[in-house]
């Protein structure tokens, strides 16, 4: 155990870059921004005239600059599916909207390009934010290395211009520069950014280290084994835009059966106003009965059908801490056969606490004594561990005696003087001698619960052992049950942290499938090798080394507190206040809303079929065929509402927990 308080310098220029600030794309930098907040400003300065009965050329002009602000992307967008011979829900709002504008139905038509152009814009927010996160994961790796010449002499080199088998110096506090060998030296390294691991792990050599970990204390010459531009930090950057590109574009359910519909809708409206014409009709009753049908034919209510209650559900769900990013992720949700959860941050909350004080026994001391003993010596250090056996002091009240002369060996531990003896704390396999048998049971009785053991010696003599492990989630047990219950099994655990640790926490929670020591790469091998069985996975994790298999998986929640940039922006969802209970509860109300999603499309087609049917059968009147389509939407839209209320989380929460949901 080291301390970074009195040996590590100040970063220089030669490691660590200055803090920089997150690369942040505004919202209206976006043009699809900019454009839909016009058609938006136009829209709500219109409505109140038209309202209020002002003269249509004070309110129309705007209208039709709502229709060209907010529709004219949607409607490029369109022309080009039709270009590549496909019609999309775009092209067809568009036209929906302006043949309500051509029998007088204005406000409408206004209203669907502002709904359009709004959803648009969040989706290339959306976007432009993950890619932001993307870019900014490369601040992590240094600019610049310091190389090693085969005379002794040192260069400072950019970090990207390292070659395999260059020797780099690593100093204390500064960031590895490239994936490579450590060749002598020893010290504390912060890799949780690559493993997800909660504290520092000592090296030395012979131990594998990677670009952009934070060395403690203790220098490190390190031989480069890998290109940067093939470093494990780069091929996470690699792995998520990837992830983000190739993941199918998720549809909604509606959007299955767009292109169908839409073929089906534009060939129908033009016969409906073509046979009439060709059995002698007039223009303007066969024009009449055309646009009266596509009005009536038209998707709106089918869109409606499906949107109310996914925002609805999305409303609830961020009333209650969980931020669903899309109506796309909260159908999602709800299609999950499988969860796969990261250990550190997710089922813990990622700092280190005692849950172990043993005293050797002859040592003369309790466990208070011991703590205290230990906790006087750990006092200056920074190290994590030292924080978790001060905090335990402070938790009990106990006074600590002043320490001098301290000192600390990298991946060793520290040494100080406390009421005059010599106390050393640190790792066990470096300050146990030959005669310490009665210790080394203690030390492995510890480490086989998966506990990280640290040993307290006097006078170089063992007084006793502490046992340090990451804090398990008040609600971990209960998420892993409802979890269980809702999918038909059991989550898997996927960690980077060591096999041990992890079984022993899987155990305590009830998982029985337990994959550790894992890289980015293997979560996302994993999460593909389930998605290629057919299964939609849910990936809920925390931390930079998660992004990849969150963005490679059907769906990816993140936890919000202590999540990383990346995976707050890589992820579909996000527990805003680290409650792991908000996950199954999603889950749950995700099957409430695709359950009202059907039932809504149910009464959208009655409606679209009765009217339809009227239309072309016998004549219906315009202003009945509108009230008759504005009718459905507005039953279609009060029934999504429904989940807006408590008590519908509140059922989902409670039927996430007792029984599995159908």
């Amino acid at each position: 155990m080291s301390s970074v308080l009195d040996q590590r310098p100040a970063p220089t220029a030669a490691g660590l870059r200055p803090a920089l600030p997150k690369r942040r794309t505004r919202v209206l930098a976006l043009p699809e921004s900019r454009w839909a907040l016009a058609a938006l400003v136009l829209f709500l300065i219109a409505l109140p005239l038209d309202l209020l009965g002002a003269p249509a050329w004070l309110w129309a002009p705007l209208y039709a600059a709502v229709y060209i602000t907010g529709g004219w992307e949607p409607g490029r967008e369109g022309l080009k599916a039709l270009r590549n011979k496909t019609l999309d829900v775009d092209l067809l709002m568009v036209v929906a909207a302006i043949g309500a504008a051509a029998i007088g139905q204005v406000l409408d038509g206004a209203l669907l390009i502002v709904i359009f152009a709004t959803s648009g814009a969040l989706e290339a927010v959306a976007t432009a934010r993950t890619a932001d996160s993307v870019r900014g994961l490369l601040d992590l790796t240094p600019t610049t290395a310091t190389r090693l010449l085969p005379g002794g002499e040192e260069e400072s080199v950019p970090a990207d211009s390292l070659t395999v088998g260059d020797t780099i110096l690593v100093r204390p506090g500064e960031r590895v520069g490239a994936d490579g060998q450590v060749l002598d030296g020893a010290g504390d390294v912060d890799q949780a950014t690559i493993t997800g691991e909660p504290l520092p792990v000592a090296k030395q050599a012979g131990d594998e280290v990677f670009a952009g970990t934070i060395n403690g204390a203790g220098a490190l010459r390190v031989r480069v084994e890998r290109d940067p531009a093939d470093s494990v930090i780069a091929r996470i950057v690699k792995m998520v835009e990837e992830a983000s590109k190739t993941k199918a574009p998720t549809q909604l359910f509606i959007e299955k059966v767009e292109q169908r519909y839409s073929i089906g809708m534009v060939i129908a409206t033009l016969a409906v106003f073509a046979v009439p014409l060709a059995f002698g009709s007039a223009l303007q009753p066969a024009l009449l009965r055309a646009m009266t049908f596509m009005i009536v034919a038209s998707p709106c209510a089918v869109v409606l059908s499906t949107m109310p209650p996914l925002l609805s559900a999305i409303a609830n769900a961020g009333r209650h801490g969980v931020l669903a990013k899309s109506a796309v992720v909260m159908e999602r949700l709800g299609q999950v056969d499988i969860v796969a959860l990261d250990k550190t941050g997710t089922l813990t909350q990622g700092t280190p606490r005692v849950t172990d004080i043993r005293p050797e026994p002859g040592s003369g001391l309790q466990e208070d004594g011991l703590l205290a003993l230990a906790a006087a010596a750990e006092h200056p250090s920074e190290h994590p561990l030292a924080r978790a056996v001060v905090q335990a002091a402070r938790e009990r009240g106990l006074t600590l005696a002043e320490a001098t002369g301290f000192t600390s060996a990298p991946g060793a531990g520290v040494t100080a003087t406390v009421g005059g003896r010599t106390i050393q704390v640190g790792s066990p396999t470096r300050l146990v001698t030959a005669d310490g048998q009665d210790i080394c049971s203690a030390v492995q009785a510890l480490e086989d619960e998966g506990r990280t053991a640290v040993l307290v010696r006097r006078d170089g003599t063992p007084v006793g052992v502490l046992g340090i492990a990451d804090r398990l989630r008040s609600d971990a047990k209960a998420t892993v049950a409802a979890l269980t219950e809702l999918t038909g099994q059991a989550p898997v655990l996927l960690t980077g942290d060591n096999e041990r640790a992890a079984r022993q926490l899987a155990a305590e929670v009830g998982i029985t499938d337990v994959r550790a020591g894992l890289l980015p790469q293997d979560k996302v091998s994993a999460v593909r090798q389930w998605e290629d069985e057919g299964l939609c996975v849910l990936v809920v994790g925390d931390g930079v080394n998660d992004a990849p298999a969150l963005a490679a998986a059907h769906t990816g929640i993140a936890m919000g507190r202590a999540g990383s940039d990346l995976a707050l922006q890589t992820a579909d969802a996000v527990v805003v206040r680290d409650e792991l209970a908000a996950i199954p509860a999603v889950v749950a109300l995700s099957r409430h809303a695709r359950h009202l999603v059907v039932q809504n499309l149910v009464i959208a087609g009655i409606f679209i079929t009765a009217l339809v049917a009227w239309d072309l059968i016998a004549t219906l009147p315009l202003p009945l065929g509108v009230a008759g389509h504005e009718g459905s939407t507005v039953i279609v839209g009060l029934n999504g509402l429904r989940l807006l209320r408590d008590a519908a989380w509140n059922r989902a929460a409670k039927e996430g927990t007792v029984r599995r949901s159908v």
